[in-house]
């Protein structure tokens, strides 16, 4: 096995890349050094112990298609060919099962075969975040749904209907998360159908990163940093004005007030918190 290892700059150069947490980029790197000779990691669990990585940070680079991790527990980093040019005399190919589920794509990119980008059926790969897997195959005799390609199998699971074939919703949700420090779940119904709709009405992925952006510069270290989550910033009555607003340097201490006030008369009006639980009015703000 070689060496050495090369990065593309285009890669960990890319804001979405540099969007990610530090820890999340660390374990990318690590990955990246401990990989085999086809960008194979046989066990991920092992580096993430030894720099204090999270599962958090592997779910982050699965999210982002970073790495495309198996049931196994083999990862592999999807960009390795773009990353990597390993001369034929010192190549010594993976020998993990793993690598015969994967395609090299024109851009010299990994793609799981009978991938969903060419595939009119349910998805391949799970998208549940938190304590389920995302982003992995399932093989094994226990499947929900199957598409079956000659004799073999390809197990399929979702716990999102599928008919948001590009997950949008987890983008959105992940980039939230990263920008606040929250956990927010990409499973929660009403934030997808918050995003959705947004989404139908004809805003995009872009508009959303920016409110977030937005939001997050003007409300973190007040008290309105409680209302940077999916029910508020992606509310219908909310959204355009958060989007088309210009932002300000710094609000006066009445102007921060008067905003305060607003997201509770908000609030109550929408009658419960995040949790699902009744909201009463809050504190009372001296104007």
């Amino acid at each position: 096995m070689a060496e050495r290892r090369m990065m593309s700059k285009s890669i960990i150069k890319s804001d979405t890349f540099l969007d990610m947490p530090a820890t999340t980029q660390n374990l990318y790197f690590h990955m990246l050094l401990d990989a085999d000779d086809d960008g194979f990691i046989n066990a991920p669990k092992s580096i993430m112990r030894m720099i204090g990585a999270k599962d958090d940070d592997m779910k982050v680079l699965a999210a982002k298609q970073f790495v495309i991790p198996f049931e196994s527990g083999v990862v592999v980093i999807k960009d390795w060919k773009i990353h990597n040019y390993i001369q034929n005399d010192r190549y010594k190919p993976s020998t993990l099962p793993e690598r015969d589920l994967l395609n090299i794509q024109k851009d010299k990119t990994y793609t799981l075969k009978n991938d969903v980008s060419s595939m009119d059926t349910k998805c391949i790969q799970t998208v549940s975040i938190g304590k389920d897997r995302l982003g992995k195959v399932r093989l094994g005799k226990d499947r929900i749904g199957k598409d079956m390609v000659g004799k073999d199998s390809i197990d399929t699971l979702c716990h999102v209907t599928h008919d948001d074939v590009d997950k949008s919703h987890i983008e959105i949700i992940e980039y939230l998360n990263i920008k606040t420090g929250s956990k927010f779940k990409a499973t929660t119904k009403p934030y997808i159908q918050a995003i959705r709709s947004r989404l139908k009405e004809g805003y995009t992925v872009d508009d959303f990163k920016t409110v977030i952006d937005k939001k997050c510069r003007e409300w973190k270290g007040t008290k309105l940093e409680k209302y940077l989550t999916p029910k508020t910033l992606f509310a219908p009555s909310h959204f355009d004005t958060y989007l088309n607003s210009n932002e300000m340097a710094a609000m006066t201490d009445t102007e921060r007030k008067v905003a305060e006030l607003n997201a509770l008369i908000d609030a109550v009006e929408r009658g419960t918190d995040e949790a699902g639980n009744v909201e009463g009015y809050g504190p009372i703000i001296d104007i």
